[in-house]
């Protein structure tokens, strides 16, 4: 198995397309890294967010589901934020798979220091794009236009 590699062009169309985001893992504790992470994604880059996380809590004014397969028919996700050990990160990326053409997935961003090359070929092979092992404010900065957005990796 080859390790992953985050794509340029992947990270820069998730980052610059408006769009909604279920991070799971994203509770109402403040002082989660998630908390921080999704204010920003939401507040900077506009995106709307979809809290998943077993307290089902509304977060930063969304409402909360316990799992990906609770939210509703009729929302489109396209990226799933996975802020869960790595792990975890093997189940939550298989219902993802399973939810991909019902929430209309397109794909999985694992957070920093969430790897699971096993999963991210399952997902690839699946038909979604996978960024792994970063997080959306390191690579903002990265793929401004003019700072050598090729470099970035994963």
């Amino acid at each position: 198995m080859s390790p992953h590699h985050n794509a340029p062009e992947v990270v820069r169309d998730l980052l610059h397309t408006p769009a909604t985001w279920a991070v799971v893992g994203l509770g109402d504790n403040p002082d989660r890294t998630a908390y921080h992470v999704s204010l920003w994604l939401q507040r900077e880059l506009g995106m709307h967010l979809v809290p998943v996380h077993p307290s089902a809590a509304t977060v930063h004014g969304a409402t909360g589901y316990a799992r990906l397969a609770d939210i509703p028919d009729g929302t489109v996700v396209k990226v799933v934020d996975c802020f869960v050990n790595s792990a975890h990160v093997g189940a939550v990326v298989d219902e993802a798979i399973a939810e991909r053409d019902r929430l209309g997935i397109e794909a999985l961003w694992l957070q920093l220091g969430v790897v699971d090359e096993a999963a991210a070929q399952r997902a690839e092979a699946a038909g979604l794009a996978v960024v792994m092992d970063t997080c959306p404010k390191i690579e903002w900065p990265r793929i401004q236009p003019g700072d050598g957005a090729d470099a970035v990796t994963g």
